[in-house]
């Protein structure tokens, strides 16, 4: 008799400003899976919150470069305590059935909603195991302001950086004294994939920046700028016997128009930057950023998997960000920096379905009621 197929749930969309981000992710992670070992389903999340059965086919092995979510799809609910068990609305046509218990649960979501332990959370509750970091470290890592912090006083490099809040704003002078920089990166503090990122160099500047990064966060961070700086980005991937590893690094080559890796360069020019991998560092400086991204990968609470970004000037590297749930896009760092290092995309995918299965099996076996 044949080997039951691992029961795979993706999660995809999200509500977030990465919605169309995930899609294309999740695109390629289903093109990942091996279908001779999982079963997957692929549940889009509307950008109201919907959870939506996408249909069979939906971009799986069709090439198609982001998956969709039918609006009119049936819609599903986890049940809390249910070990991976839904429970599927059809509406008017069918009423409820229950689908197949899901054995693992792969979250391709980034940015709020999805990457900052609110679906973790969910999960949890569930009592389903499920691919990436838990609620701690998704949520650390995901605020830049908190990550800092722990980052800051584990002793880790950081760019001088000053939080504000809307409640709270700082003046452009304020900001420059607390990082020592007339020229200035503004940031939202829950966000990702450059989204709501401007520099700024005069007051004038500097307000605009900051009405931009409150679109989409009420806490927003002001950052020293350093130049010249190189971005690198190291890939952090953890076994199911807890073994952690960090990938070659890659270096990511803004453009001369767009000045940094903003969203635009990312997603929308396809020449708005050069990815090199690996990245041309020397042995010494590489070796030491790998550390750095195994240290910050532990100091943050992560699991599972985390892309770990480093500002490099000269030879300091400092550590800029930790994502908890890195693209996994046509273009995307995370698994092409594991395919340079020997691991292909789908072992990837094997390696991380088994480290949140057996975190699952040793939580399970935790005891939560005194004797």
């Amino acid at each position: 008799m044949a080997e039951r197929k691992t029961r795979v749930a993706i999660l995809f969309g999200g509500r977030s400003a990465e919605h169309d981000v995930s899609r294309a992710s999740a695109a390629n992670v289903l093109r990942s899976l091996d279908p001779d070992r999982y079963d997957v389903t692929a549940v889009g999340i509307t950008r109201d919150g919907r959870w939506i059965v996408a249909r069979v086919g939906n971009g799986i092995g069709t090439g198609g470069s982001a998956l969709t979510i039918p609006d009119d799809g049936p819609r599903l609910v986890l049940l809390p305590g249910g070990q991976g068990r839904t429970l599927v609305l059809d509406g008017d046509a069918a009423g409820v059935r229950e689908l197949p218990a899901f054995d693992v649960v792969f979250p391709v979501l980034h940015g709020p909603n999805g990457e900052d332990g609110t679906v973790q959370g969910a999960l949890e509750l569930s009592d389903v195991a499920y691919v990436g970091s838990r609620v701690m470290g998704s949520a650390a890592a995901m605020d830049k302001d908190v990550a800092k912090r722990l980052m800051r006083d584990a002793g880790l490099p950081i760019v001088p950086y000053v939080a504000m809040s809307a409640a709270a704003p700082l003046s452009y002078d304020d900001a420059v004294a607390a990082v020592g920089s007339p020229e200035v990166f503004v940031k939202p503090a829950n966000m990702g994939s450059s989204v709501g990122v401007s520099r700024a160099r005069t007051a004038a500047e500097f307000d605009a920046c900051c009405r931009l990064a409150f679109r989409f966060d009420s806490k927003i961070l002001v950052e020293r700028c350093i130049a010249p700086i190189r971005e690198v980005e190291c890939s952090v991937l953890e076994h199911a016997d807890g073994a952690v590893r960090a990938s070659q690094l890659g270096e990511i080559v803004p453009s001369d128009k767009h000045g940094f890796y903003s969203y635009d360069a990312k997603y929308l020019d396809a020449e708005g930057a050069l990815l090199q991998v690996p990245a041309n560092v020397p042995s010494p400086v590489a070796d030491r950023i790998r550390e750095l991204a195994i240290t910050t990968f532990r100091v943050l609470g992560c699991e599972g998997m985390a892309r770990i970004d480093f500002f490099l000037h000269g030879e300091q590297a400092f550590v800029n960000e930790a994502n908890t749930l890195p693209g996994f896009t046509n273009i995307s760092m995370y698994p092409r920096l594991w395919e340079a290092s020997g691991l292909p995309q789908s072992a990837l995918m094997d390696v991380l379905i088994g480290h949140a299965l057996e975190r699952h099996r040793r939580s399970r076996s935790l005891t939560f009621q005194r004797e």
